[in-house]
């Protein structure tokens, strides 16, 4: 079941697309760990019985199909050899993920915001900070956010933006013993993650992809696939526990700080 899990997720690859569901379950129970009983309570009443952070992490991919407008939201297009970013030209008309979660945490923040529409705001906002932590979810290479880079992982063909969403994700142990060490390491240091803004955190993410997932990458024959090996699994790994510990850490500031 690990290895078919593992192909999926490095064949299914969407643009749109960042972290598996286990990514977002882990942002979120990390997350939800350090809200303040007011935050907590809070949300609890925005997204009714029996539902949980965890649980509603991935309603934005899942409803991506029926509401296509949303697409553009789970990313911001950083060109890869920029310095950083430009919400002029990154953002256009301010469809991006930078400027969704804006909107979103107004949404949050306001007292005349329906009931339902509170809660699918509650939800974007979930989904969104850990979406812009995944490296190619704030930069752009011109590659449909890698999914035309071929690669070849253990054996089994995918693509760059597979391989990151979940492909290196689904090899580092099961999702509880996962939660326990990165939630631990998120709350040493969630008062240094937490500072800066939604676009400091962006071009943050923007840099690694040009520092890891691309500046790492493996040479190949013209049009041949990159066989990704243990290296570059090795340092992709510490990345995306980094980029879930910080994006754990920053949820609960943005939760606790609009959900007083």
């Amino acid at each position: 079941m690990r290895k078919y899990r593992l192909l999926v997720l490095l064949c299914a690859g969407l643009p749109a697309l960042a972290w598996g569901p286990e990514g977002h379950d882990l942002v979120a129970r990390i997350a939800e760990a350090q809200l303040t009983a007011e935050a907590r309570a809070r949300v609890a009443e925005i997204l009714g019985l029996g539902s949980t952070m965890a649980s509603v992490s991935s309603w934005p991919d899942q409803i991506r199909r029926s509401r296509p407008e949303t697409g553009p939201w789970h990313y911001v297009d950083i060109p890869i050899d920029k310095p950083g970013l430009d919400m002029a030209r990154d953002c256009p008309n301010g469809n991006c993920v930078i400027a969704a979660i804006a909107a979103m945490r107004a949404k949050l923040r306001d007292p005349a915001t329906a009931a339902d529409q509170r809660r699918e705001a509650l939800m974007f906002v979930i989904h969104f900070v850990g979406d812009m932590h995944q490296p190619l979810h704030s930069s752009n290479h011109g590659d449909r956010g890698g999914n035309e880079v071929h690669i070849v992982f253990h054996g089994q063909p995918g693509n760059l933006h597979g391989l990151w969403d979940g492909g290196l994700l689904a090899r580092m142990g099961k999702e509880d013993d996962l939660f326990a060490r990165l939630s631990a390491a998120s709350a040493r240091r969630r008062k240094k993650f937490a500072k800066g803004s939604v676009s400091d955190w962006a071009e943050q993410a923007h840099k690694l992809a040009q520092q890891m997932v691309y500046g790492r990458l493996p040479n190949a024959a013209p049009g041949a696939p990159l066989t990704i090996g243990a290296d570059y699994e090795r340092r992709a790994d510490a990345v995306i526990e980094l980029q879930i510990e910080r994006a754990g850490a920053r949820l609960a500031a943005v939760l606790n700080q609009d959900l007083q």
